[in-house]
C-alpha cells in the first residue's frame, strides 16, 4: 500500500516540475525577442519583419506533402518562433472587447 502511495506521489511531482519547466522556457523566449527588438533601430526592426515574412511565404509555397512527418514538425515549430519573434517586433496593438465599445458609444451618445 506505501510503495502504491509512493509511486503515485512521486509521479505527481514529476508531472507538475515539468508543466512548470515548458512556462519558464516560453516566457524566457519572449522576454529574449522583446530584449532583441528594443535594441534594435526602426530601420533594423522593419528589415527583420520583412526577412520574417520573406521565410514564412516561402513555407506557405511549399509542397509540405512530400515532407516527412519529423520536418513538417520542424516548420511548424519554426512558423511559432516566427509568430513570437514578429509579435515582438511590432509591440502589439490596441485591443477593445464587445463592452469596451458599446460603453463608449454610450459616453459619446451621452456627450453629444
Amino acid at each position: 500500500m506505501k510503495t502504491k502511495f509512493y509511486l503515485f506521489t512521486i509521479a505527481m511531482l514529476l508531472t507538475a516540475f515539468t508543466f512548470s519547466a515548458n512556462a519558464a522556457t516560453t516566457i524566457n523566449t519572449e522576454k529574449m525577442y522583446k530584449e532583441a527588438a528594443a535594441n534594435m533601430t526602426k530601420e533594423q526592426r522593419i528589415a527583420r519583419c520583412e526577412e520574417i515574412k520573406e521565410r514564412v511565404e516561402e513555407i506557405k509555397a511549399m509542397d509540405i506533402s512530400q515532407l516527412t512527418k519529423a520536418d513538417r514538425k520542424e516548420l511548424k515549430a519554426e512558423v511559432k518562433e516566427l509568430k513570437k519573434e514578429a509579435q515582438a517586433m511590432g509591440g502589439g496593438g490596441i485591443y477593445l472587447s464587445v463592452g469596451a465599445i458599446i460603453i463608449i458609444i454610450l459616453v459619446l451618445i451621452l456627450i453629444l
